[in-house]
């Protein structure tokens, strides 16, 4: 049962210090989210050894949360414009911690699928209110620096996350990585009435939509799943995703505001930011897949310095996040936005396509350049995502940055899955850097387009 604040929220946002224990709050529980999709993969070897269970099988432990966060994002940011950011998001806060003790519990693999799947239901509400609930805990003027921190917070707990696993795995069997989220997420329901409370606003919320919006998800994560292997079926259950986005658009072509954000993307600096973000993810998992094989089959490496050879990246985004938000007060967000998208390209091709280095100092400075081109991108562009929405959608808008991460690292994903299949490991790994490239640098492109949309800083209201 958390404290409950009773101070109304203001145009200024909440009252210091209560809105810095709010910030902290919330960024604590986005550490919890990207933690725990950060050190599952680690666990999967000890998982399926302990549960005496099949590899390809216990790929479902990563597979079922993941799925989950997409099923649930949109209701979710829906769910917090009708009923409050804070009451969903805290929902989902203690979905989420009593899905990590099942998992911790779980005596087999059915059991822990099924928790995990929970868990992402969790996290999906963590993920689409998390910044709803910052947009009513701070005044205008901070969100852009708060927005830089939220980006620095979730590159270190990325990059932190598999050597936590790493750690706890070493002293402890893998339901620990699952049990130390209780206390964590305690301390978030303990401290939820610190969150701003806004009454939702009235509205329908279809059956039909949420099912058509379920489907969707689900017939695409499984044919994203097949392309590879099965490229006929796999191909058809994604063609019967889009039937079913076909038909949730038209389910809600009379709502003015759909659980699927038309209304939002029918805004040129919004919807262009959705699109820059599908493809600046993309680029960014088709890095993340192939440079750890082109460290360790082009430069052969061991994978623990493969992985050391990694932090680069996520160690510059960390650093330039913050800066990056700084600096969307005084520079249009579409210029930092195309010199992040610019350098990342940049970084990517330098880190993989520079020829063999023993020492991989190449790679090195091109993962600090793409480390510090994706902080540059991410923050501002998370900033257009969020700001261009009225406060009322910021539900939605949140939402939709989700959506759009996951469905970008889900296409990177497929891509891999498809190069790996049809070309021979030194040129699959090539061809994925090269794609990856193109899709950052088209991120950076469409953002530089969006230039003339923007009308100083303004924001919606």
């Amino acid at each position: 049962m958390s404290f409950t604040y009773t101070a109304p929220v203001s145009q200024e946002g909440l009252a210091s210090p209560r809105r810095y224990l709010a910030v902290a709050l919330l960024l604590l529980a986005v550490v919890l989210v990207v933690l725990d999709g950060a050190i599952a993969n680690v666990a999967l070897p000890s998982i399926a050894l302990s549960l005496q269970a099949e590899a390809d099988n216990t790929v479902w432990v990563v597979s079922a949360y993941q799925l989950a966060v997409l099923v649930a994002i949109l209701p979710c940011g829906a769910l917090g414009e009708i009923y409050g950011a804070r009451r969903v998001f805290l929902i989902g806060v203690a979905l989420f911690t009593a899905a990590s003790a099942a998992c911790a519990l779980a005596g087999d693999l059915p059991l822990l699928i099924l928790a995990r799947f929970a868990q992402g239901l969790g996290a999906g509400a963590i993920m689409a209110l998390a910044m709803m609930n910052l947009r009513q805990a701070l005044p205008q003027r901070m969100l852009g620096p708060i927005i830089g921190i939220n980006a620095m917070v979730i590159a270190i707990s990325s990059a932190a996350g598999p050597g936590i696993a790493g750690a706890i795995l070493s002293v402890a069997t893998w339901p620990w990585l699952f049990a130390v989220n209780l206390p964590l997420g305690v301390i978030v329901l303990l401290g939820g009435g610190l969150l701003g409370h806004v009454e939702g606003v009235k509205r329908e919320l279809k059956a039909k939509a949420l099912l058509a919006n379920t489907l969707m998800f689900i017939l695409f994560f499984s044919g994203a799943d097949r392309i590879a292997t099965a490229p006929v079926s796999g191909a058809a259950l994604i063609a019967a995703s889009l039937a079913c986005l076909c038909g949730l658009l038209r389910l809600e072509r009379n709502s003015d505001v759909p659980l699927f954000p038309t209304d939002l993307l029918a805004g040129p600096a919004f919807r262009m930011a959705v699109i820059a973000s599908v493809s600046c993810f993309c680029g960014q998992m088709l890095s993340y897949i192939a440079l750890p094989f082109y460290l360790q089959h082009g430069l052969h490496m061991t994978p623990v310095v493969a992985g050391l050879y990694m932090m680069p990246w996520p160690a510059a985004t960390a650093i330039i996040a913050p800066v990056s938000g700084r600096l969307a007060n005084r520079v249009k967000t579409s210029w930092l936005c195309a010199i992040g998208g610019a350098l990342m390209a940049l970084g990517l091709l330098v880190a993989g396509l520079t020829p063999p280095d023993p020492r991989g100092i190449g790679f090195l400075v091109g993962t600090v350049i793409a480390g510090l081109g994706f902080g540059l991108f991410q923050t501002p562009n998370n900033r257009i995502l969020l700001l261009s929405a009225p406060k009322a959608r910021s539900g939605a808008a949140g939402a939709m940055q989700g959506t759009a991460r996951l469905l970008g690292q889900t296409l990177g994903g497929v891509s891999m899955s498809i190069i790996f299949a049809t070309l021979p490991l030194s040129a699959a790994l090539n061809v994925a850097v090269a794609i990856a490239a193109g899709c950052t640098a088209i991120a950076g492109l469409v953002s530089l387009s969006r230039a003339r949309y923007e009308m100083g800083q303004a924001v919606a209201a």
